[in-house]
């Protein structure tokens, strides 16, 4: 008989180890205590608006290699759109400018030497500024990290990291930073194309893993919350022998061979195992959608600073403009943010400023860990004393922020240290 591995939790992560622990041959059961699966990552469908739109925007690079093999392994690689150059227009709402960075595919940054392809008004040289955050030390941020704050800093570096990281870079972890440059600008272009997913999150990543899970055996229970963890035996042979759940007169025992992957939000780890260290600082994302059609040949991403949005994403009959470290205005009137936001949207897309389209305001108090040095160190690993039992969660030691490749890949591998067989006690 297989293996039996009980993941809690259906976001990005839990979806990823069901998906793997399945592949690897073992007997999955899903529990996910809301009534769908996605977590931050799904999409539905908004009465409001009368359309389908995503919980908040996540953008993909083409580089996100745990990503790109989940998509694979659940048969939806082809539900991913975006140019097929690493181009990035910018739109400075202060001064009205327009820029696109167009990155050379190679991982020789010839785009740098190129006054259409690189930001205006700069020289190779300057870039050579921010290159001590690809081997930043632990503990500083990226303000402190950067050389030069030139232009390249305020029209490039400086929104970008903002916008991947959640965190303005004065606080900001440079390592963080660091880690996501290697993984994606030191890699080339080829790297670096901006992805997303064109019928949704869901669509993409939520329903097919499902399908597939369901397909394999995977017993899959929403609505079904995890109350307790029991951990039984003494000292190296102790294990997490039971799983209580909400309404539930037993608790669920484990076999000798079950593991546990616990995928869940830090705040909900941490009340399951009071000793878990975890991240307990977090950061707020705003997403405005706007039912409109973007003008024609519009690009998939719009990159924007000194304003209010950092990123417009364009997508059929809508534009979903995102507000990075969102917190300052998360007490602000829904229709009074979507006005403003719908200003700046107007002046970068070239559109009408009035009437304002139908819109509706999503905001996530909560959304990522703070991406900040003094957090860093509460990231638990994968591992964890019991045999039986691993982590999984963008908040947990990636090397990465809370994207959805940390999330994927922390899935990935709490499912594959869980069924490793020197594991086995």
């Amino acid at each position: 008989m297989s293996r039996r591995v009980f993941v809690v939790g259906a976001g990005m992560a839990g979806l990823a180890a069901a998906v793997q622990a399945q592949r690897r041959g073992a007997r999955v059961v899903l529990h996910e205590a809301a009534a769908h699966a996605g977590g931050r990552c799904r999409s539905y469908f908004d009465s409001k608006l009368g359309i389908t739109i995503d919980n908040g925007n996540h953008l993909l690079l083409s580089g996100n290699q745990s990503t790109m093999s989940y998509l694979r392994a659940i048969g939806a690689a082809d539900t991913l759109t975006g140019p097929t150059q690493a181009e990035y227009p910018f739109f400075d709402v202060a001064s009205g400018d327009a820029w696109t960075i167009r990155m050379s595919p190679g991982r020789l940054p010839r785009w740098i030497f190129d006054a259409d392809a690189r930001v205006p008004g700069t020289r190779p040289a300057d870039y050579l500024s921010f290159l001590p955050l690809f081997w930043a030390r632990p503990g500083r941020t990226v303000e402190e990290s950067v050389r030069r704050k030139d232009r390249v800093w305020s029209l490039l570096v400086r929104p970008l990291l903002r916008a991947m990281l959640n965190a303005d870079p004065s606080e900001a972890s440079a390592e963080l930073a660091g880690s996501l440059l290697r993984e994606t600008v030191a890699a080339g272009g080829q790297a670096c194309r901006p992805l997303l997913a064109k019928s949704g999150l869901s669509h993409s990543f939520v329903e097919p893993a499902l399908r597939l899970l369901q397909y394999g055996g995977a017993d899959i229970r929403l609505g079904s919350r995890v109350a307790g963890i029991g951990i039984s035996g003494t000292d190296s042979k102790e294990r997490v022998s039971s799983l209580a759940f909400e309404g539930a007169i037993e608790p669920v025992a484990l076999g000798p061979d079950d593991g546990v992957v616990l995928a869940v939000p830090p705040d909900a780890a941490r009340r399951l195992m009071p000793d878990l260290s975890a991240p307990d600082e977090t950061r707020a994302i705003v997403t405005v959608h706007f039912a409109v059609d973007a003008p024609p040949a519009s690009a998939p991403l719009t990159c924007l600073l000194n304003g209010m949005p950092d990123r417009i994403f364009a997508a059929d009959g809508r534009l979903s403009v995102t507000l990075a470290s969102a917190g300052r205005w998360l007490a602000t009137p829904h229709e009074a943010l979507a006005q403003a936001v719908w200003r700046e949207t107007a002046q970068a897309m070239r559109m009408p400023a009035v009437p304002t389209p139908p819109w509706q305001v999503v905001a996530e108090e909560h959304a990522t860990f703070a991406a900040v040095p003094a957090q860093e160190g509460l990231r638990a690993a994968t591992r964890t004393r019991w045999p039986n039992f691993t982590l999984a969660g963008d908040w947990t030691a990636t090397g990465l922020p809370a994207t959805i490749e940390g999330a994927i890949r922390s899935g990935q591998k709490a499912a594959d240290t869980l069924l490793n067989p020197s594991m086995e006690r």
